[in-house]
């Protein structure tokens, strides 16, 4: 049997190309959504960035610290590494810096069962730029 990854098989995209494709499948929110999301109990905040990135820029308040490489793995009921702030029946929300890692990862998710799942439109980036607190760990 031919590997469906033989070179020359399917035509290569961009990663610019792959984050527009998942955002144009996926829910996306503005920071005054997700603000108005935080306001209640409901809802998982995930950030998806590296830790030196949340040391050096801070998180939203709330924030469950789960780095992309390991998010499928903690989110995953049956695997031996799930975390249990991880429900795919619940409301999560993922960010990143500014989209694009949580726009990928929102469709990783999907495909575990979470059903009710969206990214921050703009990441932190965005978060900050309107004002809203973030918290920084300290060194």
């Amino acid at each position: 049997m031919e590997s469906p990854w033989k070179k020359g098989t399917t035509m290569a995209i961009t990663a610019q190309q792959l984050v527009a494709q998942a955002k144009s499948e996926i829910s996306n929110l503005s920071v005054e959504e997700v603000a108005r999301e935080l306001e209640g109990d409901s809802v998982t905040l995930v950030d998806i960035r590296e830790p030196d990135e949340v040391r050096r820029d801070g998180s939203i308040p709330g924030a469950v610290a789960a780095p992309r490489g390991m998010l499928e793995f903690w989110a995953d009921p049956a695997s031996p590494y799930h975390r249990p702030e991880f429900d795919p029946s619940g409301r999560t929300i993922l960010y990143c810096a500014s989209s694009g890692r949580s726009a990928l990862a929102v469709q990783a998710l999907q495909s575990l069962g979470y059903t009710d799942i969206a990214h921050l439109e703009g990441g932190v980036k965005a978060w900050k730029e309107q004002g809203r607190p973030v918290t920084y760990q300290a060194p």
